[in-house]
């Protein structure tokens, strides 16, 4: 029995759009990073791709976006490897110099003509809303939109990487992650209630906009995977219906009182028989699928439960 196969983000790969040999340049810039930050880094440019989308930004400025996503995390070529890839927690010092990773792609991008128009992306895309991100610690007024979408494009593959989802299924609950960071996290004092940093105080890191067009982006990822299994299960549903004739034919046969009429049904049966199955084993098969069959249905309901819930949320 054929096993299905589900990338969680097989349609979404950066295919979006038929770029031309000079954006292909700076794709071409991730051939350097290890396989762990390339796999991110096209990850983030295609739901930043997605999200332009649903935010229907213009298409120049969603390619744009998208080169800008795809180059965000390019400084970290220069990050020493036992940093970058460290499992466990990163000490305080071990943190800053992770955090230069976007002044160095920044500088980078720079000093490359053909990189440099995509500099944003390196730059601010761990800058926040309400000013706690960095390297500036700006706030929105001075957080390009570009860097905002990638921002939470990031902030969603890297937690989905991190859990490694093989399925939608609690995907919510990262989303329920994502919801936070758009709500207010520090404290405000009354003394400064007329300073002009108290708005920024009240918002949270990501733009809730954009979460908003993040969620859709997910959804259609699901209904995506939905319709995968359905395929599969158009073909499990096939392989029920021979194993089933199979079983009627073999009921017949054992029935049957003249010789002439068991081997007919016999032959009837072995030519239903396919690959290595037998006489001897094609109910223990035909008990397979319909496990199989039982368990991808299951998976279907729980992914249909999981939009409903992803529907409630309100960001």
């Amino acid at each position: 029995m054929s096993k299905e196969v589900f990338d969680f983000y097989d349609k979404t790969n950066l295919k979006s759009y038929n770029l031309d040999e000079s954006m292909r340049y700076q794709l071409n810039m991730l051939d350097n990073l290890d396989v762990f930050t390339r796999k991110h880094s096209e990850n983030v440019a295609s739901l930043t791709c997605r999200i332009c989308e649903y935010l229907h930004c213009q298409k120049g400025f969603t390619e744009y976006c998208t080169i800008c996503a795809y180059l965000h995390d390019i400084g970290k070529l220069f990050i020493p490897p036992e940093i970058l890839q460290k499992p466990s927690k990163l000490t305080d010092e071990e943190y800053e110099i992770m955090k230069t990773h976007t002044t160095i792609g920044y500088n980078m991008c720079m000093k490359d003509l053909k990189l440099r128009p995509y500099a944003a992306g390196a730059y601010y895309h761990h800058e926040a809303l309400d000013g706690s991100g960095y390297p500036q610690g700006l706030t929105k007024k001075d957080i390009p939109y570009e860097a905002q979408i990638i921002r939470v494009a990031d902030e969603y593959d890297a937690i989905v990487s991190k859990r490694q989802y093989k399925t939608h299924i609690g995907i919510s609950d990262t989303l329920k992650l994502i919801i936070e960071n758009t709500k207010p996290h520090q404290e405000i004092n009354k003394s400064d209630a007329l300073n002009e940093m108290t708005k920024y105080a009240k918002m949270g890191k990501d733009n809730p906009v954009i979460v908003r067009a993040l969620f859709k982006v997910v959804i259609d990822d699901i209904e995506y995977e939905i319709s995968s299994i359905t395929r599969y299960l158009d073909g499990l549903k096939a392989e029920l219906k021979r194993f089933a004739l199979i079983e009627k034919y073999a009921s017949k046969m054992e029935k049957a009182s003249r010789q002439k009429t068991k081997n007919y049904y016999l032959e009837g049966i072995k030519l239903l028989l396919v690959n290595d199955e037998t006489l001897e084993n094609y109910k223990s098969r035909h008990e397979e699928y319909k496990e199989a069959y039982k368990t991808r249905k299951a998976h279907i309901d729980n992914l249909y439960h999981e939009i409903k819930i992803i529907k409630k949320l309100r960001v």
